[in-house]
């Protein structure tokens, strides 16, 4: 038998092998017949990982199996992903920010799976609300503050932010308005909040959840949230659209995912439930508590907002001429 003849049949097994796992869990009203595993690939205690915690105890007693979080942080969600598409189980899920889609490949210059076709969009839970800051001692008291003290100091200021959306969004609005401001760049988040907290740092976008404890203790001044609406954790400050500049709005978006050859009926299962916890009040007040929001949606208008969100992050790389370093 020839190479080709054998990676021909090698890969009809591999597809022979899904369909076998997938019906082998029976897509029937028995589903979750035992435990269902999250592979959350963010540490322990971060805002996605609390969602997923809470999720997973409504998701437990609707399905009357227990559903666990597994943490797999690393190499900035690709380890979590790559050990979720490797896996056999058919009752593991992948509970994941909406970067490892839409910004891994364009982040990444080679990884060993492809996203966006082999995870496979269920439902989104929630958005993890993103905030504009300063540093205390800065004399900067605005979004439109910034921008005349950026134009009148060029190459004065600098900013960090977490991965994601931000390096994308933020570096693309201050291209557009011609401002002159350096990107720093942390492997860790602890040196970023000490560095803004001694001023060193004079402007940082991450999750409004880590920002809220450095202006809670005066060393950081928020100047807006990025999200569509004002969020009870803030409730003072406004919005970037309020602020008048819209183009900063960024969602933070989570949800789950499944592997490549998931039966539509038994997604759509997952997404009406996971949808039916989001559209929870309680949910929803526990998320508002920590600076999320609920985000129920079908599994069309996940996989839409995934699409809406990589285009725009394909438009915005190209116009900071950003090219991938891992």
């Amino acid at each position: 038998m020839n190479i080709s003849s054998r990676l021909l049949l090698s890969g009809a097994g591999l597809i022979v092998s899904a369909i076998v796992c997938w019906s082998s869990a029976g897509i029937t009203a028995d589903w979750p017949h035992r435990t269902v595993r999250l592979i959350a690939p963010v540490p322990a205690g971060s805002a996605s990982d609390f969602s997923a915690r809470l999720f997973a105890q409504r998701l437990s007693q609707l399905w009357e199996q227990p559903v666990i979080v597994e943490n797999r942080p690393g190499a900035d969600g690709v380890i979590g992903v790559s050990g979720f598409l490797s896996s056999d189980d058919d009752h593991t899920l992948l509970y994941a920010i909406s970067g490892v889609v839409t910004v891994h490949p364009i982040t990444h210059q080679k990884l060993s799976y492809d996203p966006i076709h082999e995870l496979v969009p269920i439902a989104s839970s929630s958005d993890v609300v993103l905030a504009i800051a300063v540093s205390h001692n800065s004399s900067i008291r605005s979004l439109g503050g910034l921008v005349e003290a950026a134009h009148n100091q060029p190459g004065k200021l600098n900013w960090s932010s977490s991965p994601g959306l931000p390096p994308f969004v933020v570096a693309g609005f201050f291209k557009n308005s011609k401002l002159d401001i350096a990107f720093v760049s942390y492997r860790e988040l602890a040196p970023a909040l000490q560095d803004l907290d001694e001023g060193r740092i004079d402007i940082f976008v991450h999750a409004l959840s880590v920002i809220m404890p450095q202006v809670q203790s005066g060393n950081a001044r928020l100047l807006a949230v990025a999200s569509s609406d004002r969020v009870p954790l803030a409730p003072d400050v406004p919005t970037v659209t309020e602020a008048g500049f819209p183009e900063l709005r960024m969602d933070g978006l989570v949800g789950f995912f499944g592997k490549r050859g998931m039966p539509d009926k038994l997604r759509d299962r997952i997404a009406n439930d996971v949808s039916a916890v989001a559209s929870d009040p309680a949910i929803g007040e526990r998320l508002a508590a920590v600076g999320q929001a609920a985000r129920p949606s079908t599994a069309t208008e996940f996989a839409a907002l995934l699409e809406e969100h990589r285009r725009r992050l394909l438009d915005l790389a190209k116009a900071i001429d950003f090219k991938a370093t891992q």
